[in-house]
């Protein structure tokens, strides 16, 4: 007997039931790769935010909040690093470039960021690529601003664009830096990491919109007019800074350093690199992830059930088939065998269907997540340890048509012909 066409077509004689079994295995295959794929993508993205920089400098915080909100936008800092303490860390001898950055302003949701020319030239991501513009140039006037490529793109910004900035890091202020319109001058190219979600501006005209303002609010008549401001740019800098990016000469003084900065005497500072600050990350959201990993194993489990469901309730209906197979010769190991057959059919189908699933959502869901989260998700096929998960759910699928299988096998050709009333 061939067993594996007598399966395959008695499949195709219930293809209703069987669609509908295989399309259940395929949603829950397709869910744990997805998940899986996604979890993966996601951790890369996050590794894919920052590159080259030995240590970031903040105020004394947790460790993960200050790369939270220097590297990633979320959050807000406790405390800032007086001018001083910057000038001073940026000419030390083992210390090859810094950037400074002064947060503290947004527009429409979006993070603005004073920064020195030091950000395009030295600030990498991924492997170690370099920002790029995809149109315009750096800062020219005090009042220029860059913008990154998602918020281009949402907003429907071009180059020449007036903006106004808004007091406070919030989606919704009512505090706004009206008497300082900003002008596009550009641009920069997607990276897939929080920089497209930013704006940038000069750390002079960062100080020089704050001039007047206390405890968040505008002093009336005290901003400084942006002509005067224009004369005056290379004397204005801020009093203090949020987050100091560091290259260091030698990777090996890192360490050497961050106790340094974090012992410092003058004022309290936190210093971390990125690296093992994204394991500690990871070891927070692990739990999350695990619980993710658990709720799709068991939606697979819970198609694996239906599919043994399906078998069972069919198995009554088909007991006068079985016979006449008997009666053909069929011994009970190849009737049993049949139904192992058509379970392994039915998981390997489901199989293949829910991994062309999850790539093919993973694909599609790939620009939504750039555009709206920034989040940068490869198309690629599941790693070799999940192909090894998918074989054990091949599997399983075999061990549960054995269940139906050692059913069929015990009962007997009378039991199949015998017309019951």
């Amino acid at each position: 007997m061939n067993l594996l066409g007598l399966a395959w077509r008695s499949l195709l004689n219930r293809r209703f039931a069987v669609l509908l079994t295989v399309c259940t295995i395929a949603l829950s295959i397709g869910l744990l790769v997805l998940v899986e794929q996604l979890r993966s993508e996601v951790r890369q993205g996050f590794y894919r935010s920052v590159s080259g920089v030995d240590l970031i400098v903040g105020g004394r915080t947790a460790p993960v909040q200050l790369l939270l909100y220097s590297v990633f936008g979320i959050g807000d800092a406790t405390n800032d690093i007086s001018w001083e303490t910057y000038t001073q860390l940026k000419a030390l001898p083992e210390v090859d470039w810094a950037i400074p950055m002064a947060l503290g302003d947004s527009h429409n949701g979006y993070r603005v960021l004073g920064i020195s020319p030091a950000f395009f030239e030295h600030y990498r991501f991924g492997d170690s690529e370099h920002i790029e513009f995809e149109s315009g140039q750096e800062f020219d006037d005090l009042f220029d601003v860059v913008i990154g490529a998602q918020v281009a793109r949402q907003l429907d910004y071009e180059l020449g664009d007036q903006i106004v900035l808004a007091h406070g890091s919030g989606n919704v202020s009512l505090q706004g830096h009206d008497e300082h319109p900003f002008t596009i001058t550009g641009i920069l190219a997607p990276t897939g990491t929080p920089v497209d979600q930013q704006l940038y501006v000069s750390l002079a005209a960062h100080r020089a919109i704050h001039i007047g303002w206390e405890r968040g609010v505008q002093m009336p008549g005290s901003a400084i007019d942006p002509d005067v401001a224009r004369t005056q740019a290379e004397e204005l800098r801020p009093d203090a800074v949020t987050a100091i990016f560091l290259g260091l000469t030698a990777r090996a003084a890192v360490f050497g350093l961050q106790r340094r900065v974090n012992e410092y005497r003058a004022e309290a500072l936190s210093g971390i690199m990125p690296g093992i600050t994204l394991q500690q990350l990871w070891r927070i959201t692990g739990m999350a992830e695990q619980v993710l990993r658990v709720v799709a194993a068991l939606v697979v489990v819970a198609g694996l059930l239906g599919m043994l469901t399906v078998l069972l309730a069919t198995l009554g209906e088909r007991r006068r088939e079985m016979a006449i197979l008997r009666a053909n010769g069929a011994r009970p190991w190849q009737i049993s065998g049949l139904l192992v057959f058509e379970a392994g059919l039915i998981a390997a189908a489901g199989i293949a269907f829910g991994v062309a699933l999850a790539l093919s959502v993973q694909m599609v869901a790939a620009p939504w997540l750039l555009s709206e989260f920034g989040l940068h998700v490869g198309l690629t096929w599941p790693a070799a340890w999940q192909f090894g998960v998918l074989g054990l759910i091949f599997l399983a699928g075999l061990a549960v048509g054995v269940i139906p299988a050692a059913m069929a096998y015990r009962r007997t050709l009378a039991d199949g012909m015998q017309i019951r009333t």
